[in-house]
């Protein structure tokens, strides 16, 4: 587990931080309150893949898909919206997890029990109006 606080002016080298911890894990959860910056930092990752996207916080249509440069598909899933966790299923939601694309996930609390048991989980917690608390941590719940 890795923690650090960044102002929101850091932002891109917390990314590139959270980009280098996260090595290959390809499903990225951010769990953080309203108004934490999780999509924000979201568009800072953004940049990093060079996704050319306007990223947006998929909160009506649950998922949006981005691509960069190199072809490369990033999916981006805002559940904060969502009343039942099989409406994720009706998605096909392990069809994006097996995808072996990005899956960026926000309010995954809400699919707590269709979650993977293996992800990347990005907390941010606001220590300020301009300071963050990041911290990270691989996830690997294979029994």
């Amino acid at each position: 587990m890795i923690e650090f606080s960044y102002g929101k002016e850091a932002i891109s080298e917390a990314a590139r931080k959270v980009v280098e911890v996260a090595s290959s894990e390809r499903i990225w959860v951010f769990k953080g309150e309203m108004g934490a910056g999780k999509t924000t930092l979201i568009k800072a990752l953004a940049s990093i893949f060079e996704i050319q996207d306007q990223i947006s916080s998929p909160t009506f249509g649950i998922v949006n898909e981005y691509e960069n440069k190199s072809d490369e598909k990033f999916y981006h899933f805002d559940f904060y919206r969502l009343d039942d966790p099989t409406e994720a299923l009706d998605i096909g939601i392990e069809e994006y997890f097996y995808s072996k694309n990005y899956c960026w996930l926000e309010w995954a609390e809400k699919i707590a029990e269709f979650l993977p048991d293996q992800y990347f989980l990005i907390k941010i917690e606001i220590l300020s109006e301009t300071e963050r608390n990041l911290t990270l941590q691989h996830i690997n719940d294979v029994s």
